[in-house]
């Protein structure tokens, strides 16, 4: 919404940025954060993917406490888009390049964004789907870091700390670029 006018260049930069970070932010996570935000505890065999999407088929949906593997692929979409988004839109900020290469880059940077928000609809329709197969709520899951699990599985403490720490970086960081 922000991309189309000269008039909301700084707002545009400012969340690209910011976006940028928190991208960066989200692949450290991935290697160090809690047990199920890590990559390494859901990366599924495209043979679990196909079983998967026939247990959704046969209306017996296999539940995990962690991702299931068509999230899988929702994520790893989402932030490989999000890093070309992000590489492309500095490239342009920065000006890198011919005006080949700006041309290049200003389209994959367009396209990749369309494409993102197709993802990010399809995610949040699976968040949804999901939540009513298995009778839970997904999205206060994802926001409190709880889910109800099977017995003697403690699924994550609170960070709730490090919200607050990234809300006020967020923060400081949009009042300081456009100001």
């Amino acid at each position: 919404m922000t991309a189309e006018s000269e008039r909301y260049r700084d707002i545009h930069l400012a969340l690209g940025y910011l976006f940028a970070g928190l991208l960066v932010f989200r692949l450290i996570w991935g290697l160090i954060g809690t047990r199920y935000a890590r990559f390494s505890s859901f990366s599924f065999t495209p043979r679990t993917v196909l079983s998967y999407l026939q247990s959704l088929l046969k209306h017996q949906v296999q539940h995990f406490l962690g991702h299931n593997p068509i999230g899988t692929i929702a994520i790893f979409l989402l932030l490989g888009l999000g890093l070309m988004i992000s590489f492309t839109g500095i490239a342009l900020d920065w000006e890198f390049g011919s005006v080949d290469w700006e041309d290049l880059f200003a389209e994959t940077h367009e396209w990749s964004a369309n494409f993102m928000l197709l993802v990010v609809f399809m995610h949040i329709g699976g968040v949804i789907l999901s939540s009513w197969l298995h009778h839970e709520n997904l999205a206060r899951a994802m926001l409190t870091g709880y889910k109800q699990g099977e017995a003697g599985h403690a699924i994550q403490k609170s960070f709730f700390w490090l919200a607050i720490l990234m809300l006020a970086a967020i923060l400081g960081f949009l009042v300081s670029y456009l100001s």
